[in-house]
């Protein structure tokens, strides 16, 4: 090679040009050890932080949530502490024989786990909740990378379906979903908290770090319920659905003096510690939900706007022919009587004397009672889902719906709202908020729906029901005297009433001297022949209402002797047809 070839070898860069492109990579260098000083040496947070966030973890805390007891402090609903497993879909991975035996470990095919662990999500998701703590052994045994075990609070319900549509129940996230864990909610939840954690890669706690917030328990509460009664509301409704065959039913009993729910049941039952194949119907609160035709436990209220207006005494007599006209309408009397006095109407239940009780007066006078004592309104119990039932206004009535809802047609009322309404027969015309919480009796103002005289002289009428001639004679109490009245009603069906479905009830207090107690019962399509409510609905309210009085120590007001022929006396007709 001659040096002419040489030459054109040689690099020939101009000095400037190698000095810019050394300063340059000097100038990154310096660049990147000035960053690398400052993260390290200087702001350390940054580096620790992104550090952190792969290897720390905030921790939820759960609360434990609050105790529910009833009145006397027997526990109805009480939080254990569970283990539930969880995954991260980013660090799960489980070979073929992990995921056979973790599917034997939760006793599921391994096509089903395939199924729960391919959830496409970003976070973690629950695989099972809770787990048995044999399961979470041999699962925490397994070490598993993305699976883990977190504690959490499980629902256990002591009393199981005796109190279960007052009490309700919790999902599988504890959050209340019906009864008074829904309606207490935010009390009975508490506040969850936060703690750091350190995992390994494998996602394993190697160190716990700092709390950040400790988990407050939720309130406690005490119900109103008294259990014993409650049990026993339980068990003579299950027997009278069972006897009649009928569809449902509900039984409420009041505290008269302090508008507090000692017991309220009701057919069909769920039991909230089985939360497989939930169903919403017998879940339902019917007491408190449904609506029906009161039928003739609305003539009380009737009785009671005409003596207000001072229209008519107890001794009044009016004529009671054994059909009345009514524009369309034939009001009939099933056994009729020619004259009958007014206290007479309501022992004997005629639709035709309680049809012109009510004509008397104007609608408006008459629907200004009506909606005085509750009905149309809301019972204000704070139950989730209380209904107000159907009153409509009477500018809108017809003659024929003035003249039905006499004998308890055209309005539909709630089992709850009906026995509320009886308080102010009970309590001397005064009626007090209905409350599921245990309260003191200083604690809470009445309100005036009658004055004292014309409530206790409907109470006397409603004495008259149960004794001799009445239609409630199977709701006797030994050694108590009993005030009440039977209602029957035919059920609407597409429209129409139909001729062998109906609607049974009775609503009563003891003792009649001085009312402790009101127990209001309904029984939903009896069948078998047997659906007037003095044979249906009676003997359950006499069953619960003697047991609750002893159990209550409640003296009794009447020689035992008189009384003594109750339970099996046969079942006395109506003079109407909705007694």
């Amino acid at each position: 090679m001659n040096y002419h070839s040489r030459k054109l070898l040689k690099l020939n860069l101009a000095s400037w040009r190698m000095a810019t492109v050394g300063g340059l990579l000097l100038a990154g260098l310096a660049v990147v050890a000035g960053r690398a000083f400052y993260l390290q040496g200087l702001n350390t947070n940054y580096l620790q932080g992104k550090g952190d966030a792969v290897t720390n973890r905030n921790l939820t805390l759960p609360a434990h949530r609050g105790q529910v007891s009833d009145r006397n402090g027997k526990l109805l609903a009480i939080s254990t502490p569970v283990e539930s497993l969880w995954a991260r879909p980013d660090e799960l991975k489980l070979s073929n024989d992990e995921r056979a035996q973790l599917a034997r470990v939760l006793g599921v095919s391994p096509q089903a786990l395939e199924k729960t662990l391919a959830r496409k999500t970003r976070g973690e998701f629950s695989v099972r909740r809770p787990v048995t703590p044999e399961q979470a052994v041999r699962i925490a045994a397994m070490g598993v990378p993305g699976l883990h075990l977190r504690r959490e609070f499980r629902r256990y319900y002591p009393a199981g379906e005796v109190a279960a549509h007052v009490v309700g129940f919790t999902n599988v996230d504890d959050l209340g979903q019906e009864g008074v864990e829904r309606a207490y909610q935010d009390w009975l939840a508490g506040r969850e908290g936060q703690r750091r954690i350190q995992r390994d890669r494998r996602g394993n706690t190697i160190r716990d770090l700092a709390p950040i917030q400790t988990a407050q328990m939720g309130g406690n509460l005490a119900l109103s319920l008294d259990l014993n009664i409650q049990y026993l509301a339980h068990r003579e409704l299950a027997a009278a659905i069972a006897t009649y065959k009928a569809k449902g039913g509900s039984v409420v009993v009041l505290d008269a003096k302090t508008g507090e729910i000692l017991a309220l049941a009701n057919q069909p039952i769920f039991n909230p510690n089985n939360r497989r194949n939930y169903s919403p119907g017998p879940m339902r609160n019917r007491a408190v939900i449904d609506t029906f035709e009161p039928g003739s436990t609305i003539k009380p209220f009737v009785a009671a706007a005409v003596l207000e207006r001072g229209l008519f005494r107890p001794d009044s007599v009016i004529d009671t022919p054994e059909t009345w006209r009514v524009g369309a309408k034939l009001v009939r009397d099933t056994h009729p009587h020619p004259q009958l006095t007014v206290s007479e109407i309501i022992q004997k239940s005629s639709n035709v004397g309680a049809v012109k009780l009510a004509m008397s007066m104007t609608p408006q006078q008459y629907w200004d009672v009506l909606h005085r004592s509750g009905f149309g309104q809301l019972p204000g119990s704070g139950f989730p889902g209380e209904t107000a039932g159907r009153l409509r206004d009477a500018a809108t009535w017809k003659p024929v719906e003035h003249a039905t809802m006499a004998y308890g047609y055209g309005l539909s009322v709630s089992l709850l709202q009906l026995t509320r309404a009886y308080m102010a027969f009970a309590n001397d015309g005064e009626v007090m908020p209905l409350s599921f919480l245990k309260r003191e009796p200083q604690e809470i103002a009445g309100e005036r729906v009658f004055s004292p005289a014309v409530a206790r002289k409907v109470r006397a009428m409603m004495e008259t029901v149960t004794q001799e001639g009445g239609t409630g004679m199977r709701t006797r109490v030994p050694g108590y005297r009993v005030a009440g009245k039977t209602g029957t009603a035919q059920k609407l069906v597409d429209g129409r009433y139909a001729p062998d479905r109906f609607l049974s009830s009775f609503v009563g207090m003891a003792p009649a001297s001085n009312p402790r107690l009101i127990v209001g019962v309904v029984i939903d399509e009896p069948s078998g022949g047997v659906y007037y409510g003095g044979s249906t609905a009676g003997p359950v309210f006499a069953q619960v209402m003697a047991a609750s009085l002893r159990q209550l120590a409640v003296p009794p007001d009447a020689p035992e002797t008189t009384t003594r022929v109750t339970q099996n006396a046969p079942p006395v007709v109506a003079a109407g047809g909705g007694a």
